[in-house]
């Protein structure tokens, strides 16, 4: 789920009143070559204050966090537990359930695939997806009640795909006809990619391409666009192109055996009390339907190795993953300004002004008209169950944080922390 600048981060400003002066220390952190990731930095105290209040007040079990400045760790952090009977302590190698941040990942699996020439922002999708030559738009209801449907004026570009403008929705947020039906389709059940794509061209498009932004299943088709461009699943795809390469070696679409003990529980408030949520288990071999929107499970060490590579303009520790102009593409908006005057988006997932977005997650564009304590130009997105990261290219920052919650509302709170103590210090 995106990072909703209005619901997910309600209350955080009145957490920065958790902040302690001791965090304001000038030590320098130690090179990341030369960090120790068992013994905690020097300057963990407002953010770790931020954090322990959530665990504290029973609002989270753990939280993981870990942050960079011009490429020297300033904090790292792993407090409260994996789930809420407090057994098992949160650790650096805690794996969790990425959600949504799965979407910058495959961001950078198009990017690097726009690079060897295979697509192009004005491609239709129907390039790749012959299957939606046929796929029409929700007008309405005539005065039977009967939908109405018609083909589009023009077929959805991969740009549009890239940034929620497609035509696409998800059905889980709204009631409309198109909502409805892409619920009952099931589409999460899928087999494999072209089981999905199968279920999506028998739905209605829920607005004309172009004219709207929505919060969609769009990542999960750039999944099964890259299957079909690389003959690969997206996971083996991932795993050769990304992962791999910048040594994140416990991001996958599946749990191994032998690392059920280090995965954190998802939890949910209920009567007031922190329980774990009804959540199904993660699949312990690769599954058949790898998803372009969700799935991946993460460490924050593997997720934060994955943001600093897109802060150093796409390359990390000698291996370059992307272009830096394909980095910059990626992380600048695409959005036409008529849909952004003002606040834009759906429901839940409404966009303050000052936030756009680029490719596969938001971007700020202006941090004043935002009110988000960051700079100008930062990339960054969430997931539903409370992960965050930002990449912060003006002020060179990467934050990353992971817990597992259902509505957590941390994020903004940890950008004020940051930007307070150690950008403007």
């Amino acid at each position: 789920m995106p990072a909703n600048q209005n619901s997910r981060l309600r209350g955080a400003v009145a957490a920065l009143a958790l902040c302690l002066s001791a965090c304001a220390s000038s030590t320098p952190a130690p090179p990341v070559a030369e960090w120790d990731l068992t013994q905690p930095t020097l300057q963990n105290g407002a953010v770790n204050a931020l954090f322990q209040n959530a665990i504290d007040s029973r609002t989270q079990a753990g939280i993981v966090s870990i942050g960079y400045q011009s490429e020297a760790v300033f904090h790292t952090s792993a407090l409260g537990a994996q789930a809420p009977d407090g057994e098992t302590p949160m650790s650096l190698s805690t794996i969790f359930r990425a959600y949504s941040m799965t979407k910058p990942v495959t961001a950078v699996a198009m990017m690097i695939l726009y690079e060897e020439g295979r697509w192009s922002p004005s491609d239709p999708i129907t390039r790749f997806i012959p299957e939606f030559e046929n796929l029409q738009v929700y007008r309405g209801a005539d005065a039977e009640g009967r939908p109405v449907l018609s083909p589009p004026a023009r077929a959805a570009t991969m740009e549009e795909l890239l940034t929620h403008t497609a035509g696409f929705t998800y059905g889980f947020f709204g009631d409309s006809y198109a909502d409805t039906q892409y619920r009952a389709a099931n589409l999460f059940q899928s087999e494999s990619a072209d089981d999905f794509i199968q279920r999506v061209a028998q739905l209605p498009l829920a607005y004309e391409p172009g004219t709207e932004w929505r919060y969609s299943i769009s990542m999960d088709i750039e999944g099964a666009i890259i299957e079909r461009i690389t003959g690969q699943t997206l996971g083996a795809f991932m795993q050769q192109r990304i992962f791999g390469p910048l040594g994140m070696n416990d991001t996958r679409f599946y749990l191994r055996a032998e690392d059920q003990a280090r995965m954190a529980a998802m939890t949910q408030v209920e009567n007031g009390a922190l329980v774990a949520a009804p959540t199904p288990p993660p699949p312990s071999s690769p599954p058949g339907f790898e998803m372009g929107g969700a799935g991946l499970l993460t460490t924050a060490i593997d997720y934060s190795r994955f943001a600093r590579m897109l802060l150093r303009d796409g390359e990390l520790d000698g291996v370059r993953i992307l272009r830096p102009s394909s980095v910059r593409m990626m992380m600048s908006s695409h959005l036409p300004t008529r849909l952004v005057d003002g606040t834009w988006g759906q429901g839940l997932h409404r966009m303050i002004p000052g936030y756009e977005y680029g490719f596969n997650g938001a971007v700020v564009t202006d941090p004043e008209a935002s009110s988000t304590p960051v700079g100008r130009g930062t990339y960054l997105w969430d997931g539903a169950g409370g992960t965050f990261f930002w990449v912060d290219p003006e002020n060179d920052i990467v934050f990353v944080a992971m817990m597992q919650r259902f509505d957590s509302a941390l994020q903004r709170g940890a950008q004020s922390v940051v930007h307070q103590f150690y950008i403007d210090r």
